[in-house]
């Protein structure tokens, strides 16, 4: 038997005899939908493997409710999702029957869409008792889901070598190598990807926590982001993407709303929240807005500070913008060792040993971030300014340091915020 070439994959599958289609005949999913809903004179609709809708047929009035609200909404709500997906149709190879009417769910035909065995979607018929499914339409079925398959296959095939060229186009893109950036944005500008004039452009970073596994990272996030990029508008949205850490380049003709940046983080969230690897661990950072894709750089490093700032400061996580991370703009531009170094000052330390409930290092931070205001950092810390000040009084003892000394004051406060960058830094920071 010879070796099968990338040519053979698309080839008609014919083991469904004379009702199958040959590739030639459609060169879209949409047009197989309409063509076996107008020979079977029923409503016909794909969605992918997460339910979710890809093509569907005018109705003839059998549509249900769930059928209905899927049009409508382009979407399925997960909890439903979910349901559908524990009755197993993940793993059919032959088509079956599917029926909740808790759900809203009639009585439909469900047959994978499958391309030499890989799972690629559901092909849906609803039966209604005025008008059954036969076995000549379950055959016909059949055969229009294994030609879906054929272009479903391809159709990735295709997007994938698009992704993994616009992705190494966009690595090079950040890259610290001038003449390698400088040929990124001539590639895409020549690929008409984005626009000749300036527009907004920002990073959004996101990374696995340090309770993430250190080698593999999470499985999922790689698939969850390109996934979330692939459902929206072209030219809007570009991902790099691993299991470690990933990035999303966001665009458009106006920077992206908080809004509308906190919907794709929330979707990235719930879905590797419902992924194997049980609750996630992963953070996210927002770079600035830059307006040339020459600068994305600065976006990407900044949007990776925000991501760490989100990991290692309580008082960021999950989320957290470059523009307000204040001081640890600064800080996070130290290496580990350097903050390691600074956040082991003796002043500190020693308070850290004396201080066992972390009640002084909490009112000397308060003290330090309201500008050495009593009155202030006193009704912040919900007690009297007397036993604030006693407070002030043992921290000056116990550090040797003067509180009404503005050096002191500035290293103090330094360490503190860098002390927040270190994996055990208790609860500083938060």
């Amino acid at each position: 038997m010879r070796p099968r070439t990338e040519e053979d994959l698309f080839r008609p599958d014919r083991r469904h005899g004379s009702a199958a289609v040959t590739t030639t005949d459609f060169d879209t999913v949409q047009a197989i939908v309409d063509d076996l809903a107008d020979r079977l004179q029923r409503s016909v609709a794909v969605d992918d493997t997460s339910i979710r809708l890809m093509a569907s047929s005018r109705h003839f009035g059998e549509e249900d409710e769930l059928r209905s609200s899927s049009i409508l909404n382009r979407e399925v709500p997960g909890s439903i999702v979910d349901r559908i997906l524990d009755m197993g149709i993940a793993d059919w190879t032959e088509p079956g029957w599917v029926e909740d009417a808790e759900l809203g769910l009639r009585r439909r035909l469900c047959v994978p869409v499958r391309y030499h065995g890989l799972p690629l979607g559901f092909m849906w018929l609803i039966e209604w008792p005025a008008h059954p499914i036969g076995p000549a339409d379950v055959e016909r079925a059949v055969a229009a889901a294994a030609q879906a398959g054929v272009l479903l296959f391809r159709g990735r095939l295709t997007r994938e070598r698009l992704r993994n060229r616009h992705e190494a186009v966009l690595r090079e893109l950040v890259s610290s190598d001038e003449a390698a950036r400088a040929q990124a944005v001539e590639d895409l500008r020549a690929e008409q990807v984005f626009p000749e004039h300036a527009q907004p452009y920002q990073v959004l970073a996101v990374r696995t926590t340090t309770l993430a596994n250190t080698t593999t990272g999470d499985p999922e996030l790689q698939q969850v982001v390109q996934e979330a990029a692939g459902r929206l508008l072209s030219g809007t949205a570009m991902a790099v993407a691993g299991p470690a850490r990933a990035w999303l380049m966001l665009a458009g003709a106006e920077p992206w709303s908080d809004r509308r940046v906190e919907s794709l983080r929330s979707q990235i969230t719930d879905r590797l929240a419902t992924g194997t690897s049980g609750e996630p661990e992963v953070t996210f950072g927002l770079g600035g807005v830059v307006t040339e894709l020459d600068d994305l750089h600065l976006s990407y490093r900044q949007a990776l500070m925000a991501a760490r700032a989100a990991d290692l400061v309580a008082s960021f996580s999950p989320f957290a913008r470059w523009a307000d991370l204040g001081p640890y703009q600064l800080l996070l531009r130290m290496n580990s060792s350097d903050i390691a170094s600074v956040s082991s000052l003796q002043a500190l330390q020693a308070l850290a040993t004396a201080d066992h409930h972390g009640i002084l290092l909490e009112s000397l931070e308060c003290f330090l971030d309201h500008a050495g205001d009593v009155r202030r950092s006193a009704s912040v810390a919900c007690v009297h300014r007397a036993t604030f000040y006693q407070r002030l009084r043992r921290i000056e003892d116990i550090t040797g340091c003067d509180l009404g000394s503005g050096t002191d004051r500035l290293m103090l406060h330094l360490a503190l915020k860098i002390r927040a960058l270190t994996p055990k830094s208790g609860t500083l920071g938060r």
